[in-house]
């Protein structure tokens, strides 16, 4: 299940989680970031055991987006170990969002 990410858990379940982390910036008000909210769920569901996704909302966590030089939604980044490994930006295809992942598993 996607998780809601905010200043209080980044640390504990985006840098200190064992599992490739995808992290979706995103806002309520985008059009973009509905689009590829099913797909995410998707991918989340086919990789659950190596991978987490996460959700935050840029216009209430505004220090996340800044710390991560998110310019832009929906911005799709990767962490692993603690580490922003790639970065994916925009409405993209599922496959594309799995080829994202894969190549980073």
């Amino acid at each position: 299940m996607t998780k809601s990410i905010t200043s209080n858990n980044f640390n504990s379940d985006v840098l200190e989680n064992e599992k490739l982390v995808l992290v979706d910036f995103w806002a309520e008000w985008c059009g973009p970031c509905k689009q590829i909210a099913p797909r995410l769920e998707e991918l989340e569901n086919k990789y659950e055991n190596n991978l987490s996704v996460c959700k935050v909302d840029v216009d209430q966590n505004r220090d996340l987006a800044l710390e991560y030089n998110v310019r832009s939604i929906p911005s799709l980044l990767l962490f692993k170990s603690g580490q922003n490994i790639d970065t994916l930006i925009g409405a993209v295809t599922l496959e594309e969002l799995e080829d994202f992942v894969t190549r980073n598993l």
